[in-house]
Order: C-alpha cells, then structure tokens, then sequence
C-alpha cells in the first residue's frame, strides 16, 4: 500500500457513489473514499457522477482504507496539518466565534484563527453577525509562530472552488448542447436560468418564435425548462465573468419552414406586431411578421410619427407583395379589410342581377 502523507493532494477519478461513501480510484488493489456529505448541494443533490475527476487531500489510514477529503476538518487538524495545509492549500473547516476587531475569531479544532471582513463571503456578502456561530470552510493565508498567528480566508476557498466549477462545466456546457434548467428569476429583458448550478441567461427574445411582452405570462420561478446553449463565454481566470446565453426558441420547429401557407398576392387580416421610424411590422402567422412600408401607407411620409396613427395590436389588412424565405422577410401593402371586400362583392352582384351581366354604374346612378 502507497504511504500518503497527511495532507497530500490527489487528483483521482470517482469509481463508486454509495449512501453515504464516495468510492476514488488510488491505482491500487484498494481504493480510497470520501464522505458524501461533501458532494451535496444545498438541496441535497450529489454534485459529481461516477467517472468524474476530482481532486482530494489525504486525512487518514483505518483498517486498510484510506480516507480523503475535499476539505480538512476541525477536530483532525493538528499543527502539523495545519502547517500542511497551509502549504498545500487544503481547505480547512473552522467555527465562527465571534467579531472582533477587523474582523472575526474562528476556532479550527482548538486553534484560533483570524479571517479579516474582506475575507468572509465572496459574491453575496452578508452583514458580520450572520457568519456567527457557523462552521464554513476556509483557507489559509497566513501561517507564523508554529500556528501562534493564522490568517484565513473564505473568499479564497469560494474563488477557487468557483473556479473549478467553471473549469470543470466549461468542458461540459458548450454551443449547440441542450441542457434543463430551474428558473430562478424574471426580468423585463428575460429569465436567468440556473444550469447545473451555473447562472444562464434566456432572453425574452429566445423564449418562443411568437413574440412575447411579458415574461412572467410564459415563466415562472421554480419551473423547470429545456434549452440550448447559444453562447457560452468562459472566463476561467475571472469566473465571475462567465457568461451563457440559452435558448427555447431553438427548439421549437421554425415556423418559416411552414412559408408554402403564405403566397404572394394572398389577403390576410393581422395584428400589428412592431412600430418603427420606417414601417409597421404585422404578424401573419404565429412567428412570422411582413413588414409595411411607410411609403405604401397612407397618409403618411417619411417624416411621419407612426405611433400617433396606430397602435401594437390593432388589426391591419394586407396583400403579400414578396417573400423572401431566405432571409426570412416579407414585404406587405395596405389592402382594404375583409368587411370592405364582402360589402363590395354583395353590392356588385345584386347590381349585376339588377342589369345584367354588364355592370354600368352611370345607369345605377340615374335609378337613384
């Protein structure tokens, strides 16, 4: 069997998950373990899966197994270790005491131990009194005096731990991947999505193919969702930096592959999706909008306020004058509503019944 020194750091795969034991791979005929506890999140979910590589530190040797752990405990660490994982970076567990003068008192093992206010939380800091009287991990910064003097930092451990996620998810969550997601919160622009723990962004414009004007009529907070990644920016130096955009839309069947169902010279009734300095925009079908040019409207030039004449969702009648299916564009023209044309068709057919097949409107004029 390998002597490991107190201490050592590892990097080894995840060969078993139990109950409560994580089984690593050693290279030799037996295989070390580490607490599953240490593998939970907050809801209790195991974060790594057989086959993972992780990296641990060495804590001890009972009957032939050989215990490792992501973190070195209190109770476990001696000066000896202390100095050890100090040197090696080993992330220490310590017990918040209390506040003192710049910054808080924490006992690891029956070690004191000083962590500065700037060193305490990382992204989402909490006023001091809450880090009292809990046990949080750390590492150590500062080791003087054989273990008389010890600075800490849980800032550092959170940064490096941070960062290792996004090493580890940078490989995993890449363009193209489809992904499932919990909703965490709605914005006017969008949702912000978390992905295996990471914070993704969904956009409003990347929900549906329909446009959408409230988020919160489609999402809700909880909800689970399924999506692909259309832009992932990594930043392992600076995690925090780390952006991914995901997408619902680009699961869903586009609606121009369904463009046989509008033709040119076709009348349709739609709304009025969009308003611009050049046009108006009217969707025709759900996903797809035709645009209208302010030239072809009436009463209007181009120095005309478009929102003062209509308003979004008001009917607009149209005639398909051009459809573009590659650059998915269709150019509209005003047409006279439905009503219009069927009071125009009843009108001209009872004047046909009237005087024939041949319609003279002087002649209908002079019957007045």
């Amino acid at each position: 069997m390998k002597n490991f020194e107190i201490g050592e750091e590892i990097e080894t795969t995840v060969v078993q998950i139990s109950n409560d034991t994580v089984f690593i791979d050693l290279g030799l005929k037996s295989e070390g373990f580490v607490d599953k506890a240490e593998f939970l999140d907050e809801e209790g979910n195991c974060t790594i899966n057989e086959g993972d590589k992780i990296k641990v530190y060495y804590v001890s040797t009972n009957r032939d197994e050989l215990h490792f752990t992501t973190k070195l405990k209190g109770e476990n660490a001696g000066n000896e270790l202390l100095e050890k994982a100090f040197q090696t970076k080993l992330p220490i567990e310590g017990h918040v005491e209390k506040e003192i003068k710049g910054g808080f008192e924490v006992k690891i093992g029956t070690t004191k131990a000083f962590c500065p206010y700037s060193q305490m939380g990382y992204k989402n800091r909490e006023e001091p009194s809450a880090y009292i009287g809990r046990t949080l991990p750390f590492v150590i910064t500062e080791y003087k005096n054989d273990g008389k003097n010890i600075i800490i930092s849980n800032r550092q451990f959170l940064e490096d731990e941070e960062n290792s996620k996004v090493l580890k998810l940078s490989s995993q969550l890449i363009v193209d991947t489809i992904v499932e997601g919990t909703v965490k919160s709605i914005q006017s622009y969008g949702a912000f999505v978390d992905v295996q723990g990471f914070q993704t962004l969904l956009p409003i414009s990347e929900i549906s193919h329909t446009r959408i004007k409230d988020v919160s009529e489609i999402l809700s907070i909880g909800q689970k969702i399924k999506a692909k990644i259309i832009n992932a920016d990594w930043n392992t130096a600076k995690p925090d930096r780390s952006k991914i955009s995901i997408s619902m839309k680009a699961l869903e069947k586009d609606p121009w592959e369904a463009n046989s169902q509008i033709n040119v010279g076709e009348k349709i009734s739609g709304k009025i999706a969009r308003i611009t300095s050049f046009g108006l925009f009217v969707n025709l079908k759900p996903g797809i909008d035709g645009l209208v040019h302010i030239s072809d409207i009436e009463n209007a030039s181009l120095n005309t306020n478009l929102n003062k004449l209509f308003k979004v969702e008001d009917t607009f009648d149209v005639i398909v004058e051009k459809v573009d299916v590659a650059e998915k564009r269709i150019s509209l023209k005003p047409a006279s509503s439905v009503e219009q044309d069927k009071e125009a068709e009843k009108y001209m057919s009872n004047q046909s019944e009237d005087d024939g097949d041949t319609y003279n409107p002087f002649a209908a004029l002079l019957k007045k």
